[in-house]
Order: structure tokens, then C-alpha cells, then sequence
């Protein structure tokens, strides 16, 4: 866990992620996986940048497959926006800074 995300499992997701107010980036990756170890460190600087504005959580896959297959993660990392207990977007793969930049903007008007 980053100093600015939360690691979170199946027993914390509700509490953590369904009912928090804001803007959830839920990270869904495993240490096995290299797009995920590249994205990591992409994620860990959002969180910080946009730590009075979004809540940044990192679910473990293969500690938590449960989640992982509610939410049918086929691809990880996957990236999920939640608002208010709903999905309202999701990334998939090692994609740039940027886009992800954008994406949060989007989401936060």
C-alpha cells in the first residue's frame, strides 16, 4: 500500500469503496503481473495528486478473487471508477498517465 492508497479485500470493499461519498479508483492487480508492476507507480502518484478529490484502493486478485469475479475482471490491471456504490467507467491494461488523467477529470465535473 501506498502512502496515499488503500489496500482493499472482500471484507473491506463495502465499507471502503460501495458506500464512500466520492470518486473511487479501484485498482485490481496481482504481483505477477508486469502491465500492473508498470501502472503501479502511475497510480501511486494520481493518488497523491488527487488525494483531496478521489480515493484510491488496490485490490489484490489473486487474495481476493471473489471481488475479482463479481465484477468479471478478465484483464488486470483493470482500472474501475465507482461513484456512489456504481461503476461509471473502467480502464483496462497499462494505459498512459494521461488517459487516466483525462478520465478522472472527466468523472470528477
Amino acid at each position: 500500500m501506498g502512502e496515499y492508497t488503500l489496500d482493499v479485500t472482500s471484507n473491506s470493499w463495502e465499507s471502503d469503496v460501495l458506500q464512500y461519498n466520492g470518486l473511487v479508483l479501484a485498482d485490481f492487480w496481482a504481483a505477477w503481473c508486469g502491465p500492473c508492476k508498470i501502472v503501479s507507480p502511475v497510480i501511486d502518484e494520481l493518488a497523491k495528486e488527487y488525494k483531496e478529490k478521489l480515493r484510491v484502493v488496490k485490490v489484490n486478485t489473486d487474495e481476493n478473487p471473489d471481488l475479482a469475479s463479481k465484477y468479471k475482471i478478465m484483464g488486470i490491471p483493470t482500472l474501475m471508477f465507482i461513484k456512489k456504490g456504481t461503476i461509471v467507467d473502467q480502464l483496462v491494461g497499462a494505459v498512459p498517465k494521461g488517459q487516466i488523467k483525462d478520465k478522472i477529470d472527466s468523472l470528477l465535473k
